[in-house]
């Protein structure tokens, strides 16, 4: 299937490795010009690279911090200038687990929130305008679990961007517009594989409880959902939050 992304362009947060690589791998297979925003110059210099290779007209690195307002606004301000001027695909990758370890503290939650909402709206807003202006954009937030059986300040804070993304969606379709939310489940990455589940007997402990399909998933799995969700082709979903965790009860934590 052609997705019709030949001559888009994209920002991609989070892009240096897992979830975000694999999003971006998907997106230059089809064609797609793409900025890879993070803050590891050496890695994301690597990503680009290897996806020229796979097809991309070009791969951009933009380096900054999105968990600081300054670093969001450069890192969308620096991305678009270096597409030209046009970004018709805004992927919000950046995001992690952040489980409560000791007292809690005004800073735990404050870091935990901007990591996984404020990071995504502070760039979402300053890409909003020039989306609005060209009368076409795709907007996918990657979100997560929304509760555990421990606290945990990544849920709440990916709450918060699940109902804002359902707002925004509502508020952006007039101007062709669109905003999605996938939420992945265990997807291969050096936070599930190292931090999450460092031993073979934590995998197959959870994959045992939980996941139907009985393996962890790869990143291109779920960046497939996020290249079509992206295109033209997608142009009547908005609004959504698209599971991708192999059929999982529930989304653990």
């Amino acid at each position: 299937m052609d997705l019709q992304l030949k001559g888009r362009t994209a920002i991609v947060t989070g892009a240096s490795a897992g979830i975000g690589t694999g999003i971006a791998e998907c997106l230059a297979r089809e064609g797609t010009t793409l900025a890879l925003a993070g803050r590891n110059r050496a890695a994301l210099e690597k990503v680009a690279a290897q996806l020229r290779s796979l097809g991309a007209p070009a791969a951009h690195v933009v380096l900054g911090d999105v968990t600081t307002l300054e670093g969001a606004h450069a890192i969308a301000d620096d991305g678009r200038a270096a597409l030209g001027g046009r970004v018709d695909i805004l992927v919000n990758n950046v995001g992690s687990s952040r489980p409560l370890k000791g007292e809690e503290t005004e800073a735990f939650w404050a870091e935990a929130f901007d990591l996984n909402f404020a990071s995504a709206r502070r760039v979402t807003g300053r890409i909003v305008p020039t989306m609005k202006v060209a009368g076409f954009g795709r907007i996918v937030n990657i979100t997560g679990a929304l509760y555990g059986k421990a606290i945990n300040g990544a849920a709440p804070a990916k709450a918060a961007l699940l109902s804002w993304s359902r707002a925004l969606a509502f508020e952006l379709a007039p101007h062709g517009l669109t905003v999605n939310c996938v939420a992945p489940g265990r997807i291969k990455s050096v936070q599930i594989l190292e931090r999450l589940h460092p031993t073979q007997e934590s995998r197959a402990a959870f994959i045992r409880d939980n996941i139907p399909i009985g393996r962890f998933g790869e990143p291109t799995e779920l960046g497939n959902l996020v290249a079509f969700l992206a295109s033209p082709l997608a142009s009547y979903i908005s609004g959504a939050n698209i599971p991708v965790d192999g059929g999982s009860v529930r989304i653990g934590i």
